[in-house]
């Protein structure tokens, strides 16, 4: 019973998990349409990028005993794929000065990931040092990409707008940390627990943030439009005073020269 609920845990937050990574397509296809990445930070795809590169080699059987991590390779694997896309999209149309910022990040996260790789397979002999050694920085990498969206969340209360902090990430990453809190734990697998158990508080505070600003950015067109009537009403008064005047002239100048014909 034990292992079905395990199991069935595990397809379940392989499932979040895929929703998590197929999230920002829609901020994507913003960037697309507008050809730029605004405000947008790149730094929470690569910090996913790094868990996904970490956990995929922790359940590949070279650290763990045999398949028993199968539904960590499967869904760390397609956000490898997904992650690497959403980069390499960010990088393309991001500005030279963002452009520096993203290698910065990126290429670290591929070193250390390749430090960690190495050491683990030549370093140590056995599956329970090899798994203590790449859980430990999984553990780093995990809380890096849950606590990412804390630059994101500065941003938010700062304008107090939720334009650039997309509900479905948010909503996602809580779940599926959540879900694999719920299998590290089925599983007596600490590196797995530990990780979602920052996360998931992390992924609440996310939910909470934005549904207290969710509805200021509304406020924005109203104030607008609002102003815009003002401006037409300034206008209009404007070009009505000149009428006036312009006729007040023109009445002058009849009454003078009707005032000459008299004469």
């Amino acid at each position: 019973m034990g292992d079905k609920l395990r199991l069935l845990i595990g397809i379940l937050g392989n499932g979040a998990s895929l929703l998590l990574y197929t999230a920002p397509i829609l901020t994507f296809s913003r960037v697309f349409k507008k050809k730029s990445t605004e405000e947008f930070s790149c730094f929470p795809y690569v910090m996913t990028l790094f868990n996904c590169l970490i956990y995929t080699w922790y359940g590949l059987p070279i650290v763990s005993h045999l398949w028993e991590n199968l539904p960590l390779v499967t869904i760390n694997g397609v956000g490898i794929l997904l992650e690497s896309i959403f980069i390499f999209i960010y990088f393309w149309y991001s500005s030279p000065k963002e452009k520096i910022k993203v290698g910065v990040t990126f290429v670290p996260v591929i070193v250390l990931f390749g430090l960690t790789a190495a050491i683990s397979a030549v370093v140590f002999d056995d599956h329970h040092h090899r798994k203590s050694f790449v859980g430990s920085v999984g553990l780093v990498a995990s809380i890096s990409m849950y606590g990412s969206p804390l630059i994101v969340m500065k941003k938010v209360i700062e304008t107090k707008s939720v334009e650039y902090m997309p509900f479905y990430l948010s909503f996602f990453s809580f779940l599926a940390s959540s879900l694999w809190l719920a299998y590290g734990l089925l599983s007596h697998d600490l590196f797995l627990a530990s990780p979602n158990m920052v996360a998931t508080p992390l992924g609440i505070l996310q939910l909470i943030i934005y549904f207290k600003y969710k509805n200021k950015k509304e406020l924005a067109p109203t104030t607008m439009v609002v102003s815009k009537r003002n401006d037409d009403e300034e206008k209009s008064k404007t070009t009505l005073e000149l009428v006036v005047d312009v006729d007040r002239d023109g009445d002058g100048d009849a009454n003078e020269k009707t005032s000459n014909n008299a004469c």
